[in-house]
């Protein structure tokens, strides 16, 4: 029983080590990192940058195997950290964080899916293809906009709950 119990955790961290590796891969041959860091202009701090991406990568990794070490709001709660006002301030806290953090992994996502596409050159070919002349970049747009009406739809009317 122990020595299965040391095989799959070998196995376990053998292939996360394995997932990690393919993740990272597409980002540093997409270029995003000093993709972000040019237009951020902190060329310099890019080394920083990268050590950020792996820390957040870790740590969610992290709080996804032992999600009991994330439950902030269980001890907040139970201790009253705020007063008779607790429950409330964070609800309102949690909201914001959640609409912080929704924020900055849609534009990582997006911004990953646009490095992916003009590393495969599919938006030039496509706008080549279709005679595409003038407007690409409103053509964008109205992609992303889209996108943001979609998603929003998708979650203020919570259709996430009942698949249609």
């Amino acid at each position: 029983m122990f020595f299965k119990q040391i095989l799959l955790g070998i196995i376990g961290v053998s292939s996360g080590l394995i997932v990690s590796a393919g993740v990272f891969t597409v980002l540093i041959s997409v270029g995003l990192i000093p993709r972000f860091a040019g237009k951020m202009h902190v060329a310099r701090k890019i080394f920083v940058l990268e050590e950020m991406v792996v820390l957040g990568t870790l740590a969610g990794g992290f709080f996804s195997v032992f999600s009991e070490w994330g439950m902030i709001g269980e001890f907040v709660r139970e201790h009253k950290v705020f007063g008779g006002a607790t429950d409330g301030i964070w609800n309102l806290a949690g909201t914001v964080f959640l609409m912080v953090f929704g924020l900055f992994a849609g534009i990582f996502v997006g911004c990953l899916a646009l490095a992916i596409a003009e590393m495969l050159n599919t938006i030039p070919i496509f706008a080549r293809r279709i005679g595409f002349r003038h407007g690409l970049g409103i053509a964008i747009l109205a992609v992303a906009l889209g996108k943001l009406a979609g998603s929003l739809i998708y979650f203020t009317q919570q259709v996430f709950l009942y698949g249609g």
